[in-house]
């Protein structure tokens, strides 16, 4: 039987290549609203971060989040993403 591949994807903070299920999908939708992609089907611009404070907090400082979504990113978004990196820190 054959093994099943893995979707890899990478990280836009610190470059790193994991399995697309470790990371955290955040996707601008065709509508242009952004929001965080949790079963990672969503239509639209996909970009992933992985779920530690640290590369949340590059991807905001050097703004690659905003670029690879082309978009300009919302307080709000900002606000559930970094709770989310947080909740994954506490429970990971």
């Amino acid at each position: 039987m054959k093994a099943k591949k893995i979707p890899m994807r990478t990280c836009v903070a610190c470059r790193t290549t994991r399995p697309k299920r470790e990371l955290i999908r955040v996707v601008r939708t065709p509508q242009g609203t952004v929001t965080i992609d949790g079963r990672g089907k969503m239509s639209g611009r996909g970009a992933y971060i992985c779920p530690t404070v640290t590369c949340f907090d590059q991807a905001l400082k050097s703004k690659r989040l905003e670029g690879a979504l082309e978009v300009t990113l919302q307080d709000e978004v900002i606000e559930q993403l970094r709770q989310l990196v947080e909740k994954e820190h506490v429970s990971g």
